[in-house]
C-alpha cells in the first residue's frame, strides 16, 4: 500500500513538474527529495556559511550607506563643505571655490566606489532571494504531497465507515 501511494505521490509531482524543464536525473532526485526527506532549509544561515570577508564589507557599506542617519550626515557635510569653502572664499583663500570642483572630483569619487559595492550586496541577496523561492517552491510542493496523503487516507476512513454503517444496518435487520 505504502508502493502505491509512493506512485501516486510521484505522478503528482510529475504532473506539477511537466511546466518546469528538467532533465531526467534532476527530477528523480527532486522526486526523491520530496517525497522522501525533509526540505526545509534555512538559507540566510547557508549563505552566511558562504560569505566571504569582502561580502560581509559590502553587506555593511550597503546597511551604512543605506540608512536615513547617513544621508542625514551627508548632506549637512555637503551643506558644512559649501559654506566653509564660500567664507573661505570671501577671505581670501580659495580651497575650494565656486563650482566646488574639488567637492564634484569626490563627490564622483564616491560614488565610483560606492555603486559596484551596492551592487555586489544586491546580487548576493537577489542570489539568496531565489534559494529561498526554490525552497519554498519545494516545501509547497511537498505539503501538497503531504495533503493528497491525507486526503486518501480520509477517503479510505469514510470507505471503511460505509461499510462499517452498512453493517451495522444489516445487523439492526436481522
Amino acid at each position: 500500500m505504502d508502493m502505491e501511494k509512493r506512485r501516486t505521490k510521484k505522478e503528482i509531482v510529475k504532473m506539477l513538474l511537466r511546466n518546469n524543464e528538467l532533465d531526467q536525473k534532476d527530477e528523480e532526485e527532486l522526486l526523491d527529495l520530496l517525497v522522501d526527506q525533509p526540505i526545509a532549509i534555512d538559507v540566510d544561515k547557508q549563505e552566511e556559511a558562504k560569505m566571504s570577508f569582502g561580502d560581509r564589507i559590502a553587506d555593511k557599506v550597503s546597511e551604512v550607506v543605506g540608512s536615513w542617519s547617513f544621508i542625514i550626515i551627508f548632506i549637512l557635510f555637503l551643506i558644512g563643505w559649501i559654506i566653509l569653502n564660500t567664507v573661505i572664499l570671501i577671505n581670501g583663500s580659495e580651497i575650494d571655490p565656486y563650482p566646488f570642483i574639488l567637492l564634484n572630483l569626490l563627490l564622483s569619487c564616491i560614488a565610483a566606489i560606492q555603486a559596484p559595492i551596492i551592487m555586489m550586496s544586491q546580487n548576493r541577496q537577489a542570489a539568496k532571494d531565489s534559494l529561498r523561492n526554490q525552497n519554498d517552491y519545494r516545501t509547497d510542493l511537498k505539503s501538497e504531497l503531504i495533503l493528497e496523503s491525507l486526503h486518501d487516507h480520509i477517503n479510505l476512513m469514510i470507505k471503511n465507515q460505509n461499510k462499517i454503517i452498512k453493517l451495522l444496518e444489516e445487523n439492526d435487520n436481522e
